[in-house]
């Protein structure tokens, strides 16, 4: 008698680092049990995915859900929500909500939040702080977190680590990899007073210069060589950074680093249309640095892609510049711009694959997931590489209501996706109910 699965996704073309190749995948009980030829094994569901391509779900490893204490701007559901919308499956959320996550009571209370009204995975980091440091090292154990994150620039409060000895103390406690915001804060306030009498949005890189950035990286590289500790440099935005994040690596120093879709795809001529909701830290910038950053995504210096989903109200992004707050939505793009670029031959799916999947799944060593395989969670997406389309309003979940790629036309798209095996997209629509589970950790003792 043929085997019996839960779900058959039938007909498609499983997609690793590696290769990609025409297989059946077999699900059961939430977990990919064989990837093989089931045409002749029977199932409660079958999953047509004849033409299309069946990927790993997406791990986005740097979110902002707001939640608590900023839910007007986005919650834990509506930002899974989006998540799940743009094949996403599982996401590691930042720790600069009110109250900040710096203490085992605040991220279980975020996790006690997720639970049932999380679409994706969910994991919180804890954010390192000068008050806190000689505790991290039990703090990056906790169930449910990926580890400690540092804020050297752009924060507020005890995040705010400005200082090398803050740094240096935060590195000291812990072996996990640290993800860093790396901008140089005395820098960042020496230049506010830069500013023009009739500020633009247009001037938001040029205050928060690339300077800022390289010095900052540059000091951050200084210390994770000396205290031992992996750091991962986050949302690189600068092709001057980019030099001595290769003399790391050739070095052999434990130093990764995260580019975002936005800083590959838009450039600062865009602040003429967009205004603030092309504002983030760090910033757009020119062409030169965007074009320079894509290269080296091309070439593999960065390790994973992350969104760095950030949202804000439309009242609150239309504030006069530099009143309006910095940061913009992008879990539910991540996915769908980035096949818009493998679309146009600028990297190929499995690389895609590695960079959105496996390796963070390597770099955080998440269990189960990252890999179309047996033995793993069933986190999938299928994805139409040739369906054309438009970003509209009304694909967009984000309780922020907007997406700087509103009204751009993509070609590739998350058609399906499944969160543990529970099929919550179907042709580009939400379906069903939350699926998401708290994402667990091979390194946790």
């Amino acid at each position: 008698m043929a085997e019996r699965f839960d779900t058959i996704i039938l007909g498609g073309t499983v997609v690793s680092s590696e290769r990609s190749i025409q297989a059946d995948v077999g699900i059961r009980d939430g977990k990919i049990v064989e990837v093989d030829d089931l045409s002749q094994c029977n199932a409660e569901k079958v999953l047509d995915a004849a033409g299309l391509h069946v990927l790993p779900g997406v791990i986005d490893t740097q979110v902002h859900f707001r939640e608590p204490g900023l839910e007007q701007k986005e919650d834990i559901e509506s930002g899974s929500r989006a998540a799940v919308m743009g094949g996403v499956t599982s996401f590691f959320e930042m720790p600069n909500t009110n109250p900040l996550t710096i203490t085992p009571e605040a991220l279980q209370d975020k996790l006690d939040r997720a639970e049932g009204r999380a679409w994706s995975n969910y994991s919180f980091f804890v954010g390192g702080t000068e008050d806190n440091a000689d505790q991290l090292a039990k703090y990056e154990q906790l169930p449910g977190t990926p580890g400690i994150k540092i804020f050297m620039g752009s924060s507020t409060g005890s995040l705010l680590a400005e200082t090398d000895d803050i740094v240096r103390a935060i590195l000291s406690h812990g072996e996990q990899p640290c993800p860093v915001h790396s901008e140089d804060e005395a820098r960042l306030r020496e230049r506010k007073s830069l500013i023009s009498d009739d500020p633009h949005p247009r001037e938001h890189p040029f205050l928060r210069d690339p300077e800022a950035a390289r010095l900052c990286t540059e000091r951050l590289i200084r210390l994770s060589e000396e205290t031992g500790r992996p750091v991962h440099v986050l949302h690189i935005s600068t092709k001057d950074e980019l030099p001595m994040l290769r003399e790391a690596k050739e070095k052999g120093l434990s130093v990764t680093c995260e580019v975002t879709p936005q800083h590959m795809t838009l450039n600062a001529d865009l602040y003429e249309s967009l205004g603030t909701k092309l504002q983030m830290n760090p910033p757009i910038r020119s062409e030169e640095h965007r074009k320079a950053i894509f290269e080296a995504m091309q070439e593999g210096l960065f390790d994973v892609i992350g969104s760095d989903h950030a949202p804000h109200t439309l009242e609150e992004k239309d504030q006069p510049y530099p009143k309006s707050p910095s940061g913009m939505p992008g879990v539910q793009t991540l996915l769908p711009v980035m096949l818009n670029w493998v679309n146009q031959g600028a990297l190929s799916l499995e690389k895609l694959v590695d960079l959105t999947a496996e390796a963070p799944a390597n770099l955080y060593e998440v269990k189960g997931k990252g890999h179309i395989a047996a033995g793993y969670d069933a986190d999938v997406v299928l994805v139409d590489l040739g369906r054309k389309w438009t970003v509209t309003e009304e694909w967009l979940q984000s309780k922020c209501g907007w997406s700087p790629y509103e009204g751009w036309e993509l070609t590739g798209a998350p058609a399906h996706v499944l969160v543990n095996g529970v099929h919550t997209v179907k042709g580009m629509k939400l379906q069903g109910a939350a699926a998401g589970r708290a994402v667990e950790f091979e390194w946790k003792r």
